[in-house]
């Protein structure tokens, strides 16, 4: 076991294309940025992509710490990890970021019905949830109850959509910093 800290990479529904701030820092950081690879991203599975992100948490633990980097879909994703997660499983986690937490219970996407309800349990560890305030896929006032019960902080950076590569964040400098302060 190492103390080197990996961060566990979940994108959203259809992926994290290369000028996504997620693939940027993977691009970055190789070493320490893995993303969880999904079967399908285009026909997401809730069953299947909880499995892949427990079996990622499970061999990244083995090396050493683990933190959860989301966005989108990947949010929503790891709340039902941790609604159903063993609790020596989230031990290995110091931390998430939650980016964008898409609002599947509203969605119109017959893709993502299946993710339906958002869990709403409580991290068992240092949480931050970042919505812009005009993301098309969740409103401020869902993003801060998501925000409430995973008792996670909760930053609103402004008006950038979908806080993804159509925002034009680039390297996204202040997602770093808010991962730093994890």
């Amino acid at each position: 076991m190492t103390d080197r800290t990996t961060y566990l990479v979940l994108p959203g529904y259809q992926n994290s294309g290369p000028a996504h701030w997620q693939t940027r820092w993977e691009a970055a950081e190789p070493e320490s940025f893995q993303r969880v690879r999904q079967a399908d991203w285009d026909h997401p599975e809730q069953e299947d992509w909880v499995a892949r992100v427990d079996a990622a948490v499970a061999a990244a633990a083995a090396e050493g710490p683990v933190v959860l980097v989301a966005h989108s879909l990947g949010c929503v994703t790891a709340a039902r990890w941790v609604a159903g997660a063993p609790a020596g499983r989230t031990a290995a986690v110091r931390g998430a970021l939650l980016v964008a937490p898409a609002d599947v219970d509203t969605a119109e996407v017959p893709e993502l019905t299946g993710f339906r309800p958002v869990a709403l349990e409580r991290f068992p560890f240092p949480t931050v949830v970042v919505s812009s305030t005009d993301d098309p896929w969740v409103t401020p006032d869902r993003a801060r109850a998501f925000a409430r019960a995973w008792g996670a902080r909760y930053v609103e950076p402004g008006a950038y959509g979908h806080l993804n590569s159509d925002s034009g964040l680039g390297d996204w400098p202040e997602g770093r910093k808010l991962l730093a302060e994890l």
